[in-house]
């Protein structure tokens, strides 16, 4: 297994596999630390590396893992990229860890896929490479020969998950626990994302915005708000979208599911007073929209960010 510095390596990144797949778990592996050529690589965040070997490594690594590293959107050494396509042609498993993604998508190694990256990367990653099917809400995706992971901590699950898929549940559950880590994540990375309602374009509307959001818990309607902005509901629907990328209807909903999320982690609030203090009405109303669109219920998501479960 083979681990790819690239400059500005991320180092927690980098140590996660180095913990998981240490030979003292008893499973066979050994992880090779490279980069373009031995030496020094520059790291992120004040650390640096001296690895052992260089490109070559790749020739016998059964897998390649490549972390984050401090410039995904950059240019990547053409060298890198060679190597790395002519080890998925030889059928190594290639796996990126946070904006390790880009080094991949660079090579061609993720056109026709999907794939994920750290959530604010993963816009950028759409953008830059249009072949891809990015998901920034999950914390990784197999495609078999090719992983993704999202952001930092993310790596530690997609690495567990091949623990899972060499040596089965037991195996990766044991490495859990001796790095006291959960031994399955649920949810996505959704949920670390601090809004669910983007930042708008413009200003548009931008008044009646900030009123919706004063009265989450009446019965908002494109109507109402059509009518304070003063224009046509079918204006003011086009315009909405045009600014926000959102139908009224979705920036409402999302709206309310984080005013829940705030009241998840700073009140004892029940669920029922949460959803209606929120304007979803019920429970069950509220479990469902939440559950869609940040991938986790609120009950779990109360577990993670502090608050009394409901």
């Amino acid at each position: 297994m083979a681990t790819l510095l690239l400059p500005g390596a991320a180092p927690l990144d980098v140590g996660i596999p180095a913990q998981i797949f240490a030979p003292r778990h008893g499973l066979n592996y050994r992880t090779i630390p490279c980069a373009t050529r031995a030496g020094q690589v520059p790291g992120r965040d004040g650390l640096g590396f001296h690895v052992e070997a260089g490109l070559e490594a790749f020739e016998v690594a059964d897998t390649i893992i490549v972390p984050g590293f401090q410039n995904p959107t950059g240019p990547i050494d053409q060298r890198v990229l060679e190597a790395l396509r002519d080890a998925a042609f030889r059928g190594t498993r290639i796996v990126s860890i946070c904006g390790g993604a880009f080094a991949l998508a660079a090579a061609g190694l993720l056109d026709g896929l999907r794939a994920t990256t750290h959530w604010q990367l993963a816009p950028r990653l759409a953008r830059d490479y249009p072949k891809v099917t990015v998901d920034g809400r999950v914390l990784f995706v197999d495609e078999g020969q090719i992983l993704t992971s999202a952001g930092v901590a993310a790596g530690i699950d997609v690495c567990l998950h091949l623990v899972r898929r060499d040596h089965g549940v037991q195996a990766s559950n044991a490495i859990a626990r001796i790095i006291v880590a959960a031994p399955y994540r649920s949810g996505g990375q959704s949920q670390y994302v601090p809004r669910s309602i983007p930042e708008p374009l413009g200003d548009v509307f931008a008044a009646t915005r900030e009123w919706a959001l004063a009265h989450l818990e009446e019965p908002l309607t494109v109507t109402t708000m059509a009518r304070h902005a003063g224009v046509s509901e079918r204006t003011f629907g086009r315009r909405f979208v045009e600014d926000t990328g959102y139908t009224p209807m979705q920036w409402v909903l999302r709206a309310r599911v984080d005013l829940a999320r705030e009241m998840l982690e700073r009140t004892d609030l029940g669920i029922e007073q949460i959803a209606a203090r929120v304007g979803v009405g019920t429970g069950a109303n509220l479990r469902m929209h939440f559950q869609r669109i940040l991938s986790t219920p609120p009950s779990e998501y109360r577990k993670t960010f502090g608050g009394k479960v409901a």
